[in-house]
């Protein structure tokens, strides 16, 4: 059968904006943002504090509702769903990596794994297979029955990829994902990622950290709720590195 959805770009978000009213203060975290995604791209996004990357990606994740303009997934306008519809995206669609991990310290690796499939319509059927399956794809069927306190930051962080990829998500999105390890262990899972993007995934990193961001083929920089810029990683370096005086001379804006 062919995906009548297959040639079109997996994110497409038009005119993005989302205004929070903090008591009499408006703030403009997105302002009329555009930004594609396709199928098995590994993109970083990146920018400073206040820069709107953390409200764009609970708008990808489908954790929050945008203001104004839309958001398409696989051709569904996901910005008009209604909460029993976004719920459903959000356990079919996107798999989430957070920094802080987000395990049950009193589940097993295993039984932590298998969360999302109590969840799923059918779920049930083979969950600890496919659980088990997802533990070892991240080298850890050593460790199925430990819990997280016997588990290291570089394993509890496989543990949820686990998680993550385990109902074959059209997205696996990470907020800083290495944010809470060291430089070694960092590494490990970068490669992690890169292997599942290899693999077919198709991968968001949010990250204010070049050296995760040229992990990833593409950069997209975001400044006061627009796209500063949109670029390949050989771009975004080459960019990074150029003289100050050669960027005013050419009229680039200044990198981040």
């Amino acid at each position: 059968m062919v995906d009548a959805h297959a040639d079109w770009p997996l994110i497409q978000v038009i005119g993005l904006t989302k205004i929070y009213r903090v008591g009499v203060e408006t703030i403009h975290a997105l302002r009329g943002l555009d930004l594609s995604i396709g199928r098995n791209e590994m993109v970083a996004i990146m920018g400073s504090s206040g820069s709107g990357k953390s409200t764009l990606m609970n708008m990808l994740g489908c954790l929050d509702r945008p203001t104004g303009g839309s958001y398409l997934m696989n051709g569904r306008d996901v910005s008009k769903m209604d909460a029993n519809e976004l719920a459903q995206v959000r356990n079919e669609e996107i798999g989430f990596v957070f920094q802080s991990f987000e395990l049950l310290p009193r589940q097993t690796a295993l039984e932590n794994v298998e969360l999302p499939l109590i969840y799923a319509r059918g779920g049930w059927r083979g969950r600890k297979q496919r659980a088990l399956a997802a533990l070892d794809r991240v080298g850890l069927l050593d460790r199925v029955e430990h819990r997280p306190n016997q588990l290291s930051g570089g394993q509890r962080q496989r543990v949820a990829i686990a998680r993550a990829i385990l109902n074959k998500p059209s997205i696996l999105l990470a907020d800083e994902p290495t944010g809470n390890l060291d430089s070694a262990t960092t590494t490990e899972i970068l490669a992690l990622f890169r292997q599942l993007h290899l693999e077919g995934q198709t991968v968001i990193i949010v990250t204010h950290e070049n050296e995760v961001a040229a992990h990833c083929q593409r950069v997209v920089r975001l400044r006061d709720g627009r796209v500063l810029s949109d670029l390949s990683i050989e771009q975004d370096i080459a960019g990074r590195h150029l003289p100050t005086t050669a960027a005013s001379s050419s009229g680039a804006a200044p990198p981040c």
